[in-house]
C-alpha cells in the first residue's frame, strides 16, 4: 500500500510504501481513487491535531474509491463505487472504514467530485440540522442562516443544504470572485468581510431582526459580532477558530435576553455510531439530490498525489473556492 508521509520538519510529503491493510469484521476495505484535503489536515501536519487514539496516523478524512471487500451483511459488494468519512488514513491507496461511515457514490459523480462530499457535507449537515436544529426553526418561520467562510468546503456545502431546506442564506467571504461563486450556489446575501461590517449589513437587511443560525469557523473577535447578529432564540455553532481561540467582550446579558444557544463541535472524534447515524440521516434526506443536480460537490481543483504540497500551499493561502482533491497514486 502507498501513502503520503511527511519526512522532515517542514512536513514535505513523499509517497511511501507499507503493507496492505487487513479489514476488521465491521469494516469495508476500499481501493482509494481520490482523497479530500481539509484544514484539519494542515493542523495535523503541523502537529496540532493528532488523530483520535487507535486511529490511523496517516492524514486524510475522506475518500472515494472502489470496494475491495465488505462484510457479508453490509449493503456493499466488491466493485461498488463508494465514498467514506474517516478519522484518518485517507491519503493512502487503501483504507478500511466502519461500514456505517461508507456511502454509495451517486452515479452522476466522478471519483474526484465524490471525494469532495463526505467531510464537507456531513459536517455541514451536523452543524445545521443536528446541532442548530434548523428544521425545527424552519417549521415555525422562514429562518435565516449565516455561513462564515462560505467559500470553504464545509461553507459551500452548508450554503446549499440551508438553501435546499428553505432558509434565507447569508454568507461572508474575502473577495468578489468568491462572493459571486457563493451567489451561484444559492446564497441570498453575500458580504465581503474585508470591506463590509457583516453585523451592520445583517442588521440593515433583516431590519434588526437578526439571524437564526450562524455556522462559524473563525472564532476570536467574531464572537461578539455573532452574538450581536443573532436573533432571539438564535443558535451559534462554532466549528473552528481560524481567527483565534479567545473572544473579547462576551456579553452575557445579550445571551440571556435573546435566549441564545452557543455550542462548539468537532466531528472527527465522535464515535462511529454517532457518525453512522448522521450519515444515514443525511443520505436519506439529501443524497439523491446530487443525482438530480440539486446539490453540488464543489471542487476548486484537483492534484496528483505527488503534487500535494502545491495543493496545501493553495489552501494555506486561502485561495480555494470549494474543495481541493488528491487523486490516483498510479504514476503516468
Amino acid at each position: 500500500m502507498k501513502y503520503l508521509l511527511g519526512h522532515d520538519k517542514n512536513q514535505t510529503l513523499t509517497i511511501t510504501e507499507m503493507d496492505d491493510l487487513i479489514p476488521q469484521s465491521n469494516q469495508v476495505h476500499i481501493a482509494v481513487k481520490a482523497s479530500g484535503i481539509n484544514r484539519a489536515d494542515l493542523l495535523q501536519l503541523a502537529g496540532h491535531y493528532p488523530p483520535p487514539a487507535g486511529e490511523s496516523t496517516i492524514v486524510g478524512l475522506e475518500v472515494s474509491g472502489v470496494v475491495i471487500r465488505a462484510p457479508a451483511t453490509s449493503p456493499f459488494q466488491p466493485g461498488d463505487k463508494v465514498m467514506a468519512l474517516l478519522c484518518g488514513g485517507g491519503w493512502a491507496s487503501q483504507v478500511c472504514v466502519d461500514v456505517g461511515c461508507v456511502m454509495k457514490m451517486p452515479a452522476s459523480l466522478s471519483f474526484i467530485a465524490a471525494a469532495a462530499l463526505p467531510e464537507a457535507f456531513i459536517t455541514a449537515y451536523q452543524a445545521l440540522f443536528e446541532l442548530a436544529k434548523l428544521s425545527e426553526k424552519l417549521s415555525c418561520k422562514k429562518a435565516r442562516v449565516l455561513i462564515h467562510a462560505g467559500a470553504s468546503g464545509v461553507g459551500s456545502a452548508a450554503i446549499q443544504l440551508a438553501k435546499k431546506a428553505g432558509a434565507e442564506v447569508f454568507t461572508t467571504a474575502s473577495t468578489d470572485l468568491k462572493l459571486n461563486a457563493l451567489s451561484a450556489l444559492g446564497a441570498d446575501h453575500v458580504i465581503n468581510y474585508k470591506s463590509q461590517d457583516f453585523c451592520q449589513q445583517i442588521a440593515t437587511i433583516t431590519q434588526g431582526e437578526g439571524i437564526d443560525v450562524i455556522v462559524d469557523f473563525i472564532g476570536g473577535d467574531y464572537l461578539k459580532a455573532n452574538i450581536d447578529a443573532l436573533a432571539v432564540d438564535g443558535a451559534l455553532v462554532n466549528l473552528a477558530m481560524l481567527g483565534g481561540r479567545f473572544g473579547d467582550k462576551f456579553d452575557f446579558a445579550k445571551v440571556l435576553s435573546k435566549r441564545l444557544t452557543i455550542m462548539g463541535s468537532t466531528l472527527r472524534n465522535r464515535d462511529y455510531q454517532y457518525k453512522a447515524a448522521l450519515i444515514s440521516q443525511f443520505s436519506e434526506q439529501f443524497l439523491s439530490c446530487f443525482e438530480r443536480g440539486e446539490l453540488l460537490a464543489v471542487v476548486d481543483s484537483d492534484y496528483h498525489y505527488d503534487s500535494v504540497d502545491i495543493a496545501l500551499k493553495k489552501m494555506s493561502s486561502n485561495l480555494n473556492i470549494g474543495k481541493l482533491i488528491l487523486h490516483s497514486f498510479e504514476r503516468e
